[in-house]
């Protein structure tokens, strides 16, 4: 039997940070990853290009049940000490909107530079390795693998959660938590798009494609950004940010013209341009296609008169239509397309300086596999880095 010091389960974003890191202090560290490749959902992740961070992550991008736990890792490793190894590795990157940070050219450039650091510091990555067992010795823990068996003083989760299942994505980090009698909370889908009735997905027929710049609401919480009509109901940044503050049953609100007092804009058409059509100044804002599909669902009878033609309190009718939209979402795509779990390990039993399981020494979880979520934008990469970082310190 082989032995080493510490042993990384997933060489994703968190577990191959927390190699460098615990390579880096001269400890023998090993990452290994049951896929044929590393990083497979920083390949994938911005359409290819990887939004690796954001300008403004800070803790009130999180949520968890416990809001404090995530503050301290972010302070410790933060975007900046990111963007720094970016520059050092020479990587051209750009801020797209609202602080997202892109690679110029592929987010195979971020794997290659992590796989780079893993070399310098000494950090050993293997791919194609299934774990079999796990087994707490005295002396840390036995973990008997498809490519052998080894003995290792300190074992770090760093599996994710269970989205994407085709990029490999499974329960094991929770196995290994249930194992050892650790708590978790429910896990769902989250940032991913909703599902609407058949009946809605008629209404809405031939509008996959379109988009408009909305802001979307549920249980008070808002963001601003576009939505997306899809075959199977709606997506689109603002959607799947507000996908993970949503509940089964809730109705979302949609606000399809964010920058304006629409019924006080209405009556200003009204009196600068009266022969207009509604449907043609409703075209400004929205694509001529969605304005005509919404104003044939919900005020047919008004959309092809001249405005001046229309009483105030149909203009105010038409206002609170566009601006109030209610929508009760059948479900989510799941894990299929979700970028992220929500819940996952209690972070109660975790230690947010270290990353150890407080009832087991040696047991560490960092990245996707706590019950932290960070929001769309770069911010779940930046826990994934913050919380490997600060564990190698440690482990």
């Amino acid at each position: 039997m082989q032995s080493t010091d510490v042993i990384i389960i997933g060489a994703g974003a968190a577990g191959l940070m927390c190699g460098i890191s615990a390579a880096s202090r001269g400890r023998s560290a090993m990452v290994i990853d049951h896929a044929n490749k590393v990083g497979k959902k920083i390949l994938m992740s911005g359409g290819g290009r990887c939004n690796f961070t954001n300008y403004y992550a800070e803790p009130a991008n999180y949520l968890s049940h416990n809001e404090h736990f995530c503050k301290s890792a972010l302070s410790r490793y933060t975007q900046w000490d990111f963007i720094g190894l970016v520059e050092k590795h020479g990587i051209p990157y750009h801020e797209k909107k609202l602080g997202q940070l892109f690679c110029d050219n592929k987010a195979k450039d971020i794997v290659n530079m992590l796989l780079a650091e893993c070399e310098e510091k000494g950090a050993e990555v293997r791919i194609k390795c299934s774990v079999e067992s796990v087994k707490k010795t005295e002396q840390g823990f036995i973990v008997t693998t498809n490519q052998g068996k080894w003995q290792c003083e300190s074992l770090v989760i760093a599996t994710g959660g269970l989205s994407i299942p085709t990029m490999g994505a499974t329960g094991f980090g929770y196995d290994i938590a249930k194992q050892f009698g650790l708590s978790l909370f429910t896990t769902w889908a989250a940032l991913v798009p909703f599902t609407l009735n058949p009946k809605m997905l008629e209404e809405f027929h031939g509008l996959s494609g379109v988009s408009a710049d909305s802001i979307v609401t549920c249980n008070n919480q808002s963001f601003r950004e576009n939505i997306l009509f899809t075959h199977r109901g709606l997506s689109g940044p603002a959607v799947l940010q507000i996908s993970s503050y949503w509940q089964p049953g809730d109705t979302i609100q949609i606000n399809l013209f964010p920058d304006v007092d629409l019924f006080e804009q209405l009556k200003q058409w009204q009196a600068e341009k009266p022969k207009s059509h509604l449907v043609n100044l409703l075209s400004d804002q929205l694509t001529k296609n969605l304005a005509e599909r919404l104003s044939q669902l919900w005020f047919a009878k008004l959309a092809h008169k001249p405005i001046a033609d229309i009483a105030h309190a149909d203009l105010e009718t038409v206002a609170n239509a566009l601006q109030h939209w209610q929508l009760k979402p059948t479900g989510t795509e799941g894990y299929r397309t979700a970028e992220v779990t929500m819940g996952g390990v209690d972070t109660d039993e975790v230690s947010s300086k270290t990353f150890e399981a407080k009832k087991v020494k040696g047991l560490y979880f960092i990245g996707e596999v706590l019950d932290v979520t960070g929001h769309l934008g770069g911010f779940n990469f930046q826990w994934a880095w913050a919380s490997g970082y600060c564990a190698g310190q440690y482990v």
